[in-house]
C-alpha cells in the first residue's frame, strides 16, 4: 500500500490545521517503519477519528485520506495485516539507473531494427513486383493515390497520434496504478478507437467518390482512371480497421518492453501483398484490384500476429465501451492536437501526391522515391523512436528530467550516428540502386531518372525526419501534444508554400524537396521549444557526435562516388555484377565508416558493439 497511517501525533497534527472535532479519541500509536509492510495496529480507530469529525476532508493530508479510501474498498472478512501489505498486482517502477535504460534502449532498438530490416527486405521485394508488374501506369498512380487515403488515415488514427498518446497514459497507469487499471484502460480505448474506425471506415466506402475527387484533381479529365482510384480506396477502407487495432496492440506491448511481436508483424503485411500480386492479381478482370485485397489482408494478418503476445501479458480482452473512462478521456485530450503534430510527414506526402497528381507518372515517382528513404528511417530512425518511447515516458511520469534529458541527448546521437550515412549514401548511390531495384518489366529507364531525382531530394531532410520522430517522442513523453501541433501546422503551411514554388521548375522532384524543407523547419522549431522547456539538451555531445560522422563519412563519400560513376549503370542486363558493384559500395563503406569511429572512440559505437557482443556471447554459450 502507498499511504499508511503513522502516528496518533500525525494525525493530532493535521486535526488542528481543521476545524473542532466532536470526537477527542485519539488512535493508539500505529507502528512508526519505513518499511512498506509496516502494520497499523488501531485501524478502525484511526478510521473512526477521521470519520467522525466535522471538517472538511479536502484539508486532511493526502496520506490519511487515500488509506481511509483503501479502507472502505476493501470487504471486512478482509485481515488488517493485509490491508496495508503493498499490492502485488501493482507494478514497479522502471530502474532508475540512466546506464541501464540507456542500454535498455539500444537493446529494444535492436530488435526492432532487425524486424524492421526484414520488414523492408519484403518491403522491396513487394515494390520490385509492383514496379515490374504495373511500371508508373496509370493503374499504378490509380493504386497509390488510393493507397494514401487509409495509410493517411492509419498515422492519424493509428500510429502517428494514438499510438504517440496512449503510450504516455499506460506507461503512467503501469508505474502508479495497478495491473488490473492499466488493462482496463486498454479494453476501454480498443473498443472505442473500434467503434470509431468502424464508422470512418463505412463513411469513407460512401463518400470514396469525393474523397478521390479532392486527393487526385489530376485525374479528373480521365473519367477511367478517376473510377478505377474510386474503386480501390472502397476496397481498401477496411485496412483502416485493421491497422489501427494493430497500432494500438503495438503500443501496449512496446508499452511493456515487449517489442519483437510488433515488430515482426509488418512482415506478414508485405507477405499478403507479394502473394496477392503474384496469384491473385491473374485471375482478376483488373489486375491492380488484387494488390488493393492483398493491403485488406496484410492489415488483419499484422493484428492477428501480436493477439499471442497480448493473451501472454494478461490482456483483459472483451468490448468496455467506456468512453467516459479518465484514463480515455486524456488520451483523447492528448490525441486531438497530435492528430497533425507526429503525422506531419505523412500529411505533407499526401499533398505532394496531390499536386503531383498533375504530372505524368508523379505519384508512382514520389512513392518509390520515399520507400528508398523509409528504408533507414524506418530500420533504425523509427524503431529508435519506438524503443525510446516508453523509456522517455516512465522517466516524465517519475519525474526524473535529468534522466529524461540524457535519454533524449542519447537518442538524438544515436539517430546521427546511423542517418548521416545512409543520407550520404543514397544521394550518391541513388541512380544504381533505383535502376538495380525497381528497372524491371514496365518500369523504363526514363522512370528510373525521375525517381533517382525524387530520392536525392527526400534525401537532403533524412537527418531531419529521423531527428523530428525522437525530439516529437520527448514531447509526448512529457504529454505535451499541442506543441508539436503547432509546429506541423507550421510545417504543412510551409511545405505547401515550397511546393507550389519548386514543382514548376522541378516537377515531381520539386515536391519532394518541399517535403524535405518542412521537415528542417519544423524540426528547428522543436528544438528551440524544447530547449527552453528542459532547461537545456546535451548539444555539446549531439555536435561532437555529428561532427565524427561526418568526419567518418569520408571514405564511405570516396568509394560511393566511384562506384556511381561506373558505366556498367548505362548499360542493360549484367544484373550479377551490377549486384555484386552494389552490394561491395556498401560494405565497403560501412568498413570504412565504422573503422574511423572506432579510431575516434566513439562512445556510440562503443555501446552497439558491447550489445553485439554480449548477444554473440549468449549465442556461443548455448
Amino acid at each position: 500500500m502507498h499511504s499508511l497511517l503513522r502516528s496518533d501525533y500525525e494525525v493530532r497534527r493535521a486535526s488542528r490545521t481543521s476545524q473542532p472535532c466532536r470526537f477527542r479519541r485519539q488512535p493508539r500509536r500505529v507502528a512508526e517503519q519505513t518499511d512498506s509492510r509496516a502494520i497499523v495496529r488501531s485501524t478502525h480507530e484511526a478510521s473512526a477519528v477521521i470519520m467522525e469529525c466535522d471538517c472538511t476532508f479536502s484539508r486532511w493530508p493526502p496520506w490519511i485520506l487515500r488509506a481511509n479510501r483503501h479502507l472502505d474498498r476493501l470487504p471486512a472478512h478482509v485481515p488488517l495485516e493485509s490491508r496495508f501489505m503493498p499490492d502485488p498486482t501493482v507494478v514497479p517502477p522502471a530502474p532508475a539507473n540512466a546506464q541501464d535504460e540507456t542500454r535498455s534502449v539500444v537493446k529494444a532498438a535492436g530488435v526492432i531494427g532487425v524486424a524492421t530490416f526484414s520488414s523492408r527486405i519484403l518491403g522491396f521485394i513487394r515494390d520490385m513486383v509492383l514496379a515490374s508488374l504495373f511500371g508508373a501506369t496509370p493503374a499504378a498512380d490509380a493504386f497509390f493515390v488510393a493507397y494514401r487515403v487509409p495509410n493517411l488515415l492509419r498515422e492519424l488514427f493509428a500510429e502517428g497520434s494514438m499510438s504517440s498518446a496512449f503510450i504516455p497514459v499506460f506507461a503512467e497507469y503501469q508505474t502508479l496504478k495497478s495491473k488490473r487499471d492499466a488493462w482496463e484502460l486498454a479494453s476501454a480505448v480498443f473498443t472505442t478507437l473500434l467503434t470509431i474506425v468502424i464508422g470512418v471506415t463505412i463513411a469513407g466506402i460512401l463518400v470514396a467518390s469525393g474523397i478521390v475527387w479532392l486527393l487526385a484533381p489530376g485525374f479528373h479529365d480521365d473519367p477511367a482512371k478517376l473510377g478505377m482510384t474510386t474503386l480501390l480506396t472502397q476496397i481498401m477502407f477496411p485496412y483502416l480497421i485493421f491497422i489501427s487495432l494493430a497500432a494500438l496492440a503495438m503500443g501496449i506491448l512496446n508499452s511493456m518492453r515487449a517489442f519483437a511481436a510488433p515488430a515482426f508483424s509488418p512482415v506478414f503485411f508485405n507477405v499478403f501483398i507479394i502473394g496477392c500480386a503474384l496469384f491473385l492479381s491473374p485471375m482478376m478482370s483488373e489486375p491492380i484490384l488484387g494488390v488493393a485485397i492483398g493491403v485488406v489482408a496484410g492489415g488483419l494478418a499484422q493484428f492477428l500476429m501480436q493477439l499471442p503476445g497480448l493473451s501472454a501479458r494478461g490482456m483483459l480482452f472483451g468490448f468496455r465501451f467506456q468512453p467516459g473512462h479518465p484514463g480515455v478521456r486524456r488520451i483523447g485530450t492528448l490525441m486531438m492536437p497530435s492528430l497533425l503534430g507526429l503525422s506531419v510527414t505523412q500529411i505533407n506526402i499526401t499533398v505532394s501526391t496531390i499536386l503531383a497528381s498533375f504530372f505524368a507518372g508523379g505519384p508512382t515517382y514520389l512513392f518509390y522515391g520515399m520507400r528508398l528513404i523509409q528504408f533507414p528511417l524506418g530500420i533504425f530512425g523509427v524503431a529508435l523512436a519506438t524503443a525510446i518511447l516508453p523509456t522517455l515516458s516512465a522517466q516524465a511520469a517519475r519525474g526524473s528530467l535529468d534522466e529524461l534529458r540524457a535519454t533524449l541527448g542519447f537518442g538524438l546521437r544515436m539517430i546521427l550516428f546511423i542517418i548521416l550515412p545512409a543520407m550520404l549514401g543514397l544521394i550518391l548511390l541513388r541512380q544504381p540502386i533505383v535502376h538495380l531495384f525497381f528497372e524491371h518489366g514496365t518500369f523504363t529507364a526514363h522512370d528510373t531518372a525521375e525517381t533517382a531525382v525524387a530520392v536525392l531530394c527526400y534525401s537532403v531532410g533524412l537527418w531531419a525526419f529521423g531527428g523530428v520522430r525522437i525530439i516529437v517522442s520527448a514531447f509526448y513523453s512529457l504529454q505535451d501534444t499541442r506543441t508539436p501541433a503547432i509546429t506541423a501546422a507550421i510545417a504543412v503551411a510551409a511545405n505547401l508554400i515550397f511546393s507550389l514554388l519548386l514543382m514548376s521548375s522541378l516537377g515531381a522532384a520539386g515536391l519532394a524537396l518541399a517535403t524535405a524543407l518542412a521537415a528542417m523547419i519544423n524540426g528547428g522549431i522543436l528544438v528551440v521549444v524544447l530547449h527552453r522547456r528542459l532547461g537545456g539538451v546535451a548539444w555539446g555531445s549531439v555536435g561532437r557526435s555529428s561532427l565524427r560522422a561526418l568526419v567518418a563519412s569520408v571514405p564511405l563519400i570516396a568509394v560511393c562516388a566511384w562506384v556511381a560513376a561506373a558505366q556498367i549503370w548505362t548499360q542493360p542486363g549484367e544484373w550479377v555484377e551490377k549486384s555484386i558493384m552494389l552490394c561491395m559500395a556498401i560494405g565497403l563503406s560501412a568498413i570504412g565508416y565504422l573503422g574511423i569511429h572506432a579510431l575516434l572512440r566513439s562512445e556510440e559505437l562503443n555501446l552497439v558493439w558491447g550489445m553485439v557482443k554480449k548477444k554473440l556471447g549468449r549465442i556461443t554459450d548455448h
